[in-house]
């Protein structure tokens, strides 16, 4: 039987940051991943793997792929090639979306006899941030929904702030029996705790039930020409100041045009927005700026329209300056 675990949490709370330690870790290069996205373009897909494939094998040996049709059948895909000789895996790791309930993931999996007859009930590991966990469980049913069924919580950013005594509170209402620990504290290993059918099916029983998605709306920035980098900064000084609490989450590869070749990776939880780190090459083969956006209450064009006024303000102080 295969091992199982899905790891969930909502929009920034650090799932792609886990993930990618854990296809760093060479004693867990047999995973395959896969990652079930919320959005228009498939980005997490790109910062943690390179190959034009379905099934991308990375260098540790890992193998990654996105969810096709349905969880189910993408499983049992990836089990045929395994048995074929053509993926050569131990165990699945399945990222979700941040604005997942993991229940109807559960379900799926439960209910097929072919996934339960190859692999082992599914472990739901969740995290939670420090910063923006307490708000976020207590605004969005998803979110609590995500930590009443976890087999396992992992609470992330405590490096930036401390888990407060208001969110431990907040987690042990919602799970009691969930194991507790701290991102930087836990093994690869922990990702892979046992979890019966029993278990699962007792927690399906008992989740947190809610509304899906009220409101938020997703949407992506696309640019074929590079941008100039003060345009970058000056965007992200801009989305941070006037979103604020209503940037969910932004996430992009941004295609710099002092630096070809080496993209910038950001990101963005609501009035928290890191400065870019800039990878040596690019993922795929796909080398335009990408964007995503995933917000509450910002309209849908606002973030496109700045950007176009920010980069032609900047790209018209270049042209004056080198005319000079």
């Amino acid at each position: 039987m295969i091992p199982v675990s899905i790891v969930t949490g909502f929009l920034g709370s650090g799932k792609t940051t886990l993930i990618s330690r854990v296809l760093r870790d060479p004693a867990f290069g047999r995973t395959a991943v896969i990652v079930n996205e919320f959005g228009e373009v498939a980005l997490d897909h790109d910062l943690i793997a390179t190959s034009d494939d379905s099934v991308l094998t990375l260098n540790t040996g890992c193998l990654c792929c996105a969810v096709q049709t349905d969880l189910a059948r993408t499983l049992m895909d990836l089990f045929q090639r395994r048995q074929a000789g053509a993926a050569n895996y131990d165990r699945v790791l399945i990222e979700t979306s941040g604005l997942s309930d993991p229940a109807p993931i559960l379900q799926s999996m439960m209910s097929d006899n072919s996934v339960l007859a190859t692999h082992a009930a599914p472990s739901v590991i969740t995290l939670v941030d420090t910063i923006h966990g307490l708000k976020t469980l207590r605004d969005h049913a998803e979110a609590r929904s995500q930590v009443a069924l976890a087999d396992g919580i992992l609470i992330s950013k405590t490096d930036l702030q401390p888990a407060s005594d208001s969110l431990i509170e907040q987690l042990e209402a919602l799970n009691p029996s969930a194991s507790r620990r701290a991102t930087s504290e836990a093994a690869t290993a922990d990702l892979f705790v046992t979890a019966s059918v029993e278990a699962v099916a007792h927690r399906l029983a008992s989740a947190v039930r809610g509304p899906a998605h009220d409101g938020i709306d997703t949407f992506t920035i696309v640019r074929e020409q590079p941008l100039p980098a003060l345009a970058l900064t000056m965007l992200l000084q801009a989305v941070a100041e006037h979103c604020g609490p209503r940037l969910l989450r932004m996430k992009g590869l941004v295609s710099i045009a002092e630096l070809p070749g080496q993209p910038a990776v950001i990101h963005g939880v609501r009035h928290v927005v890191s400065a870019p780190e800039f990878l040596e090459r690019w993922p795929s083969g796909d080398e335009r700026t990408r964007i995503v956006f995933i917000t509450k209450g910002v309209p849908l064009y606002f973030v496109s329209r700045l950007l176009d006024a920010i980069e032609e303000e900047v790209r018209e102080e270049i042209n004056t300056f080198q005319t000079k």
